[in-house]
């Protein structure tokens, strides 16, 4: 920890005290008996660990629960709103910044725009200011913060906090943590965006409970976050889940990355609003360009969303080939991870009762039988802060669950 950070964090250097106050969080209210039963721990170290929980305001005693004979048992839960977690999610156009509380309840949050002229110090500078007007929107108090997550997209060194590369912004070699810690003095971690968000769904969203689940961002880019045993599975370079850049027709178009017919060149925001453009310009009838005030550059995936949502033909189409794509590239998935649920974010999953049928058609006729059968597939729960959530989540995973850091 960088300041030796809030006294109750050094608690946490024991499994027992982390294993302990999980039981609480998700578990809670619950009495020091039944603790001792769920973690298998004496009631002896359960009641002294429990007397240092409650000094450090992290655990609260609550309503005495039902007595089964003798003195009502006193309830234990988490004082969820004494601290809280900022998490930001960096992502194209725009840095997104929440301040939650210890169970993910938004206290506050803010949008801010990036501007075109990008710099590595630029970023940092945006990204302290940012962290600085939630404090002060929010009315927190720094020492009751106990760190600062940060989903970033392209690729990321979490070990370091490095943004290695940033492929939309252009940018290489940003040391993230560095800068944040020295600015707060407060633990900072570094994630991907769509890990992030893979690990957010998992604690909080539609991936709760489950052992394994794949969570796909489907936005201005694709990318996957693997939750593998209740644990988030980075590779062996930090770049497990690049799903995007999985084949999905060798003679499709070109990628950023220099190859044809990746998932992301088929299905993220941009091939959207290029196949739309392409089909308007051979003459395809449609209210798209209506909507974008007959200006091709104005067309965008919400406006094509939209003329979907007017029963709009060429709308209906695009939306419907997306889904189709997709479905190739997630059956791919089941067939290689064996999920029990996969679940899509980002701004594309917005369309989703226009995607879902053709995707899931695809899933069925390309995915084996039993692994088929063994998945779920959803939208994300935790929607436009998914990605924030899930990098605040890296924080509390530290404090509740740190076997799964």
């Amino acid at each position: 920890m960088v300041n030796g950070m809030v006294g109750s964090f050094q608690l946490m250097k024991s499994l027992n005290k982390s294993l302990i106050l999980n039981v609480i969080r998700t578990e809670g209210p619950i009495s020091r008996a039944e603790i001792a039963k769920k973690t298998n721990l004496t009631p002896p170290t359960v009641t002294n660990i429990v007397g240092e929980l409650l000094e450090s305001n992290l655990v609260v005693e609550s309503d005495l629960g039902n007595s089964t004979g003798g003195r009502k048992p006193i309830m234990l839960r988490i004082n969820s709103t004494a601290f809280q977690v900022i998490g930001i999610d960096v992502a194209i156009s725009h840095i997104r910044v929440i301040a939650i509380t210890l169970d993910a309840q938004i206290i506050q949050s803010l949008k801010i725009k990036l501007p075109s002229n990008l710099t590595n110090e630029i970023l940092l500078d945006l990204l302290i200011d940012a962290v600085n007007q939630i404090i002060q929107k929010a009315d927190l108090q720094q020492q009751n913060i106990i760190g600062i997550g940060v989903g970033m997209h392209g690729l990321v060194n979490p070990d370091e906090g490095v943004s290695i590369y940033a492929p939309n912004l252009h940018l290489r070699q940003i040391p993230i943590r560095q800068a944040l810690e020295e600015a707060f003095q407060i633990p900072v971690e570094v994630e991907n965006d769509a890990r992030a968000m893979a690990l957010g769904e998992s604690w909080f969203g539609n991936g709760q409970g489950v052992e394994n689940s794949v969570s796909i961002y489907v936005g201005m880019g694709v990318g996957a976050g693997i939750i593998l045993n209740h644990k988030l599975y980075r590779g062996a370079s930090h770049t497990a889940g690049e799903m995007g850049h999985t084949t999905v027709d060798a003679n499709g178009p070109k990628c950023s990355c220099g190859n044809y017919g990746c998932l992301e060149a088929l299905v993220a925001g941009p091939a959207i609003v290029a196949r739309t453009q392409t089909a308007l310009r051979e003459g395809r009838e449609s209210i798209i360009l209506q909507l974008a005030e007959g200006d091709f550059d104005k067309i965008s995936g919400e406006i094509v969303y939209q003329a979907a949502l007017q029963a709009d033909p060429l709308a209906l189409e695009i939306l419907r080939d997306t889904g189709r794509y997709l479905g190739i590239g997630i059956a791919n998935i089941i067939n290689t991870l064996n999920p029990q649920k996969v679940i899509i974010g980002g701004g594309v999953s917005k369309s989703g009762e226009f995607i879902l049928e053709a995707l899931r058609e695809q899933v069925q006729r390309r995915s084996l039988e039993t692994p088929c059968q063994a998945v779920t597939i959803e939208t994300a729960k935790l929607g436009g802060h998914a990605t924030a959530i899930g990098a605040a989540t890296l924080i509390l995973r530290n404090l509740f669950a740190p076997e799964f850091s």
